[in-house]
């Protein structure tokens, strides 16, 4: 039984109301004292969603560290941005900038990291390493967004390659962005291989036809700055999804490709 409630200290301090109106948007949130010194920052992909869990302190649940910073906070900053990837930017920015004593991760600039990716008969295969690496086309050296375009481009191939598992099917941790260094997509399958052997068509985004080469061409074109071939073909591929979980996730993986390949 639950005899006395648990602490609420950013409640009674913010008020209610302050979480019922965050934004339901990507942003970017300042966690300050009563000086305004900034203690935390964090990223949302839902703003609200995420500041509703700072909402109860439960001293059996929540790390020592945890409680002392929600017992300190006075005021949160809320900062929308205008895509996951965008929050994720500018995150890395305010954090190595501000340095807030209760962050850890990210307040001090990390090796930059070079996506590399190679389609072949057998697969496609996405990689995170610190250099270019033979027989590996490479989109250059990135930021921290390499992670959250990397999760995004790797959760969309597999949906448009392999439409009869979807996301349900993904190997486990990859829907959570846990791909080691090296994520491949199988391309074995007589289905799958049908479609990327097709013959190329003028209507070729309509009819979702697609082949290696062209598969090759746009992941190309994506890191050269045109997002457009390759995320219209994405979208016909994965269009028959009519679950509203894997609608929003597709359509937000969307977003993130198209605003990083438009840098």
């Amino acid at each position: 039984m639950l005899l006395l409630p648990d602490p609420r200290p950013l409640v009674e301090r913010l008020g209610v109301e302050f979480f019922r109106q965050a934004p339901e948007k990507p942003g970017v949130y300042l966690m300050r004292d009563a000086v305004d010194q900034v203690l935390y920052i964090g990223k949302a992909k839902n703003l609200r969603k995420r500041l509703s869990s700072y909402r109860v302190a439960n001293p059996d649940r929540l790390r020592r560290r945890h409680l002392k910073l929600l017992r300190s906070v006075a005021r949160i900053e809320l900062q929308e941005c205008g895509s996951e990837l965008s929050a994720l930017a500018h995150e890395a920015e305010l954090l190595r900038n501000l340095r807030p004593r209760f962050n850890r991760a990210g307040t001090w600039p990390g090796k930059p990291k070079t996506l590399l990716w190679r389609v072949n008969s057998e697969m496609v295969a996405i990689a995170l390493a610190e250099v270019a690496l033979p027989n590996w086309e490479s989109a250059g050296q990135m930021g921290a967004g390499v992670f959250a375009v990397r999760a995004a481009l790797l959760r969309l191939l597999w949906c448009a390659l392999q439409p009869q598992r979807g996301l349900a099917g993904m190997p486990q941790g990859w829907f959570a962005g846990r791909f080691g260094s090296v994520a491949a997509i199988p391309l074995a399958s007589k289905a799958v291989k049908q479609l990327l052997t097709e013959d190329r068509c003028s209507e070729k985004v309509g009819t979702g036809a697609f082949s290696y080469d062209d598969l090759a061409e746009d992941l190309k074109a994506l890191f050269a700055g045109n997002p457009k071939p390759i995320c219209d073909w994405l979208a016909v591929r994965t269009a028959n999804h009519d679950h509203p979980f894997q609608i929003s996730v597709r359509e937000s993986d969307l977003k993130t490709i198209t605003e990083f390949g438009r840098k």
